[in-house]
């Protein structure tokens, strides 16, 4: 497997995430990233940007909020907030690790085509960073573990920071929505699949009778895969799964190929 090497010490870390810069998860992430470095660097949405997915700025200006020398917020997606930091006000030296998150909430599953969590680290994957998506998984209406992300994370980012890395890959890490004390383990997983609908529109009505409408998400879930990261979840144990930016759907196009040369 071609791979770039472990990821040297001194550390440069840039912080990324979606659900803007004064969130909790942002907080703890920046906390634990100054267990290896002193050179850490948050630059991060102004306000939630959740589900903007792999979105960049291309039609309106990205403008940014210097709060201090290495924490900025941006008008702007996830995206727009890494290429920011790495090429913008970085300097010259590019980070060594780009993390992202923790976010408040799952990204499983069909998640990371719609986060903008995983979006940040795939901007990272694509310039050759190694990056990390982590998210704390909770319950609607319930209490946040936060507790499970800040005690388990560091010896994951130790064993990830020390891996060599395949190129156009980052790794989606996800913490149960359990206490410290009942996660059972961690698991390298697959991406797993939910049944379709998890989102759907639901219509409202304003009281001068004009319809809108807000995304409502409820999660279908068949039988679990054995190995996937929806089942780790469900047990409590946190999944690590590595993803890469090659979408290509190899059966598929064999068998496309195939077809089109007459076979």
């Amino acid at each position: 497997m071609p791979s770039l090497a472990a990821s040297p010490k001194p550390h440069r870390i840039l912080v990324v995430n979606d659900d803007g810069i004064d969130a909790e998860g942002i907080k703890l992430l920046e906390e634990l990233a100054h267990r290896w470095t002193d050179d850490v660097w948050v630059v991060a949405p102004d306000e939630e940007k959740s589900g903007f997915s792999h979105a960049i700025s291309m039609t309106v200006p990205v403008r940014m909020r210097k709060i201090d020398d290495r924490h900025y917020a941006v008008k702007g997606t996830p995206t727009d907030c890494a290429l920011l930091g790495i090429y913008e006000l970085m300097g010259d030296l590019l980070p060594t690790v780009l993390l992202s998150g923790v976010n408040r909430g799952a990204n499983l599953a069909e998640d990371v085509t719609y986060s903008g969590t995983a979006a940040a680290a795939m901007e990272g994957a694509l310039l050759g960073i190694r990056s990390i998506a982590l998210s704390q998984v909770f319950t609607i209406g319930g209490e946040v573990h936060w507790a499970t992300a800040r005690r388990f994370a560091p010896a994951i980012l130790e064993k990830l920071f020390a891996c060599d890395w395949q190129p156009g890959s980052f790794v989606n890490v996800n913490f149960p929505d359990a206490p410290p004390d009942q996660v059972t383990g961690e698991r390298v997983t697959m991406q797993s699949r939910r049944l379709p609908g998890s989102f759907k529109p639901v219509r409202r009505v304003d009281e001068r009778n004009f319809p809108y409408y807000w995304i409502k998400l409820a999660y279908e879930t068949a039988e679990l895969e054995v190995g996937g990261d929806l089942r780790a979840i469900a047990e409590n144990a946190i999944s690590i799964t590595p993803l890469q930016m090659d979408m290509t759907a190899n059966s598929f196009r064999h068998y496309l190929d195939q077809k089109f040369r007459g076979a």
